[in-house]
Order: structure tokens, then C-alpha cells, then sequence
């Protein structure tokens, strides 16, 4: 087995060859059991899909709804914004930025936001405004994929920090809700 970087954050665990096949000798039933398992309802009353972050590190996130499914990779860091999109029992089904999907054990997970710059134009920066308004000040030019705090969001603008990793936040400003992933369009909480 080899690990390897998968992202911000995330190891994946490579298994050998033999293994990639093994749920294709065996059928339908390897690849859709979890599938099966899951519930399309919300178990807990909260709305499906929604953002949340990882808790703690490292986290295994598993193919499957329990800790028999084999371990897919694991997030390094805590605080990664995750996308929940199913819920069975104890267990949720997250989806990552990259679109990666996988189970982890509530316990794992924390209602705090956060999400990625993720700018409109290629090769673009996000801007952080001093206000909730294209014209205010700039307060600092966010690179794609640079991580931020969410504390609130009004449905256009979202209210961010973010700083060095491992570091307190050194900026705070606003952010045009388009430009975050991590929540959704028209999105508004506080």
C-alpha cells in the first residue's frame, strides 16, 4: 500500500492492482452495498446536501457506511470544508472540492464554515473588500484554492478571514458569495 498527496490536506491510500478489480470480479453487489445502505433522507432533520468541516485529524474517510469498508484516503489537517450529501445512521457522505466522496463518522464533523477561494475567471485572484460592495477598499487578493472562514453570508456577500496556514487569521473582509465554494448560491446564515 502507498500514500500519496491528494489535496489540501488529504492522503490517499493506493492499494495494488488485484484490489481495483476485485469489485469488478465480484459484481454489482461490492460496488453498489453502500449505495444501498444509504438513506436519501436526512437522519438528523438538517438539510441535505450542506457544508460542514472536518473536526479533528487525521480522519479516514471509508468507500462505505462503517469501519468493515476499507479506508479510501484520510484528511491530515483539520478544518477541511466538507459537502455533506447523504446520511445513514452515524455515518455521512461527504463530497470534497475536487469532487472526491467518501464516509465519515459524525463524530468528525463540525457545523463550522469555511470554503475555498475559488474565482470566476481562470488565473484569476478573489478579491476581500473592505465592505459589502465592488467598489469598497481592497483588503488582500486571495490565490484559487486559499482557504477562509465563513461567519456569515447574505445571500451576495459572505463575511471572511483568512492568514498563513496553522496561523490566526490576519485578514478579514467580505467576498462575494459566488466566488467561495462552500456555500451555496443565495445562500444566507449568520
Amino acid at each position: 500500500m502507498f500514500i500519496s498527496h491528494a489535496g489540501p490536506g488529504r492522503a490517499r491510500l493506493f492499494f495494488p492492482y488485484f484490489f481495483v478489480l476485485l469489485p469488478l470480479v465480484l459484481g454489482s453487489f461490492v460496488v453498489s452495498a453502500p449505495a444501498a445502505l444509504a438513506q436519501a433522507e436526512s437522519v438528523t432533520g438538517l438539510p441535505l446536501p450542506r457544508f460542514v468541516t472536518t473536526r479533528s485529524h487525521p480522519i479516514n474517510v471509508r468507500v462505505g457506511p462503517g469501519t468493515k469498508y476499507e479506508i479510501a484516503w484520510n484528511y491530515t489537517v483539520s478544518g477541511v470544508p466538507v459537502e455533506i450529501i447523504q446520511e445513514f445512521d452515524t455515518w455521512r457522505k461527504i463530497r470534497d472540492m475536487d469532487g472526491m466522496e467518501g464516509w465519515v463518522h459524525q463524530s468528525l464533523l463540525v457545523g463550522t464554515r469555511a470554503g475555498y477561494a475559488t474565482p470566476l475567471l481562470a488565473n484569476g485572484e478573489v478579491n476581500m473588500h473592505a465592505d459589502r460592495a465592488a467598489d469598497s477598499a481592497v483588503r488582500a487578493r486571495l490565490a484559487p484554492g486559499v482557504r477562509v472562514n465563513i461567519s456569515e453570508c447574505d445571500g451576495a456577500w459572505c463575511a471572511v478571514s483568512a492568514g498563513p496556514p496553522g496561523e490566526r487569521a490576519t485578514y478579514s473582509g467580505f467576498v462575494r458569495q459566488e466566488e467561495i465554494w462552500g456555500v451555496y448560491p443565495d445562500e444566507v446564515f449568520d
